[in-house]
């Protein structure tokens, strides 16, 4: 639940004003700070252990891949369970791994395998909590402050990006990679503990809840119907390939290019940082005064042009300059890009979309950190990040035949018209296969315009669970029109009906418009039953549970 405030909407600062947020916001600042300082650790400790490049760039992929892997699961995690229990549980497990990596490293039992293991399993934790956090964010703050938190939130992670590496090449330099997973440790403390204290309300749900299959079936189908997020994944995916070059080879550009050592790694890794934080605060300046999609390919020319330098560049000073842009880009990019996808979707499913939208952005970082992993290996880091520049260009290229979509005032909320029937037949919940007819009546001038509203009404049909939908037109009465689909079982047409908003109700106000008859567009809802009784002795009683 959203708490009330006085604040100024659309300010950067706007969901300070919110006490959990804020709350959440500052322990995730210590959590954050710890999470940079274990990845310096295993970064640099990978490169004493091995001195294979495609090994070094394998601990950036092994953090990212169990996101790509499990996202959707989590997600689907998301919309259905207690997200704060759901991040509580995610904090624990990590905090339980990094306890004994510090224990292992202490004891110097680690091989590189084995340090890709525990670096998978605290990117699983991540999986498990990011889309349970970011969901959070939207039943936290309003609408109008959701891209303020966002880009909050990017300020979070790379304010501890900007002096975290730092220190933590200093911790490490000093105490070793042990010291350094024990500080990611204790971060997680704080951070549970005010998971612990927060008790938001969770709305009651009349609707049992959706199986884990179904559920991830759910948010693929509708991201499936959705074209403005289907734009998103592909130019997320494209930048996660191209951009992750730069963070999966640092190690070797601060030890071969620039002839350092964690402390020049930790810098370097500071300078990315602070030039994200710049790139946050700019964020809301720039939505408001440029395109989504001029923001986006700027940020590709900008990572580009960073890769470049760090690939040329015999002195720390200039690549941490060319890093500061990286970093900015980065935050501009990924920041905009998650703002879309929480803007185009429903609260219902907003966790399944975060997630497809995470995996395809951390699918193309695990691959990406595979690639140029492997190039390095073979032709050196420095050929590596040109030719991950020359993606980026061609990535900034692409948005001219696929343009993110403007930011819309979409009303998303849901609409809460539906009321069930009352019903002559006493159905279960699983009973089913459930038909659904709808009658119209159009006049024979108004026939095109009420086909291209039920063209946008089939996406949203489909979209929210229907099946084989169809529309069909009377041959001896052509002005009588038949809109007909499927749901599985009745408890799915109940939910499909609560999944319509405000937005999706447009287009049936125009359908409603179009109708000419004496009486509102006839419904009919029935129950299939198989004619050949053997059949249907040996269906699941479950799904058709015949009256």
């Amino acid at each position: 639940m959203i708490e009330n405030n006085n604040n100024d909407p659309g300010s950067p600062l706007a969901p300070f004003q919110y006490g959990t947020f804020r709350a959440i916001w500052f322990a995730s600042l210590a959590s954050n700070f710890g999470g940079l300082i274990q990845a310096v650790g295993a970064a640099w400790l990978m490169t004493s252990l091995t001195a294979e490049a495609d090994m070094v760039a394998l601990v950036q992929a092994s953090t990212a891949l169990p996101i790509m892997m499990f996202s959707l699961a989590s997600g689907a995690i998301a919309d259905n369970f207690n997200r704060r229990k759901v991040m509580i549980v995610a904090q624990l497990f990590m905090l339980l791994v990094s306890a004994v990596l510090t224990v292992t490293a202490h004891l110097e039992l680690l091989s590189p395998w084995a340090l890709l293991a525990f670096t998978f399993l605290i990117g699983c934790g991540t999986a498990l909590n990011n889309p349970s956090w970011q969901a959070s964010v939207g039943d936290i703050v309003p609408r109008a402050d959701l891209p303020a938190a966002v880009a909050l939130n990017s300020v979070n992670f790379n304010l501890t990006r900007s002096v975290g590496p730092a220190i933590g090449g200093a911790i490490v330099a000093a105490a070793g990679a042990a010291a350094a997973f024990a500080v990611n440790t204790l971060s997680y403390f704080a951070l549970i503990g005010v998971l612990a204290r927060w008790k938001p309300a969770v709305p009651a749900s009349a609707l049992p809840r959706e199986s884990l299959g179904a559920a991830m079936g759910a948010g693929l189908r509708y991201v499936a119907m959705s074209p403005n997020i289907e734009k998103v994944l592909l130019r997320s995916f494209l930048f996660g390939l191209a951009a992750i070059s730069i963070l999966a080879l640092l190690p070797l550009v601060a030890r071969d290019l620039l002839r350092g050592g964690p402390l020049v790694y930790g810098l370097m890794l500071g300078c990315f940082g602070v030039g994200a934080i710049g790139g946050a605060l700019l964020s809301a300046r720039l939505r408001r005064r440029s395109q989504a999609e001029a923001i986006v390919r700027g940020a590709f020319l900008g990572f580009a042009s960073c890769a470049v330098i760090a690939a040329l560049s015999p002195s720390p000073w200039l690549t941490g300059i060319a890093l500061m842009m990286g970093g900015a880009c980065w935050v501009l990019a990924l920041s905009l890009f998650n703002v879309t996808v929480q803007l185009s979707t429903p609260r219902w499913v907003v966790g399944r979309a975060l997630a497809i939208y995470q995996t395809a952005t951390f699918g193309g970082m695990a691959f990406g950190s595979w690639i140029w992993g492997v190039t390095a290996e073979n032709q050196g880091a420095q050929v590596a990040l040109l030719v991950s520049a020359g993606l980026l260009l061609a990535g900034s290229a692409i948005g001219f035949l696929v343009p993110l979509p403007e930011e819309t005032a979409l009303n998303l909320d849901p609409l809460n018209r539906w009321q069930e029937p009352s019903l002559a037949l006493d159905l279960k919940p699983r009973s089913g296969p459930i038909l659904i007819m709808i009658e119209y009546v159009i006049r024979t001038e108004d026939t095109k315009a009420f086909l291209d509203a039920m063209a946008e009404r089939s996406r949203v049909r489909r979209r929210n669970g229907a099946r084989n939908w169809a529309l069909s037109r009377d041959l001896e009465n052509p002005e009588s029109w038949m809109e007909s689909y499927h749901l599985p079982t009745w408890v799915e047409y109940r939910r499909h009906n609560q999944r319509t908003t405000h937005a999706d109700d447009v287009v049936g106000a125009k359908i409603r418009k179009l109708h000419s008859g004496t009486e509102p567009p006839r419904v009919h809802r029935m129950i299939e039953r198989p004619t050949n009784w053997s059949a249907a002795l040996f269906a699941t009683k479950d799904v058709f549970d015949m009256p």
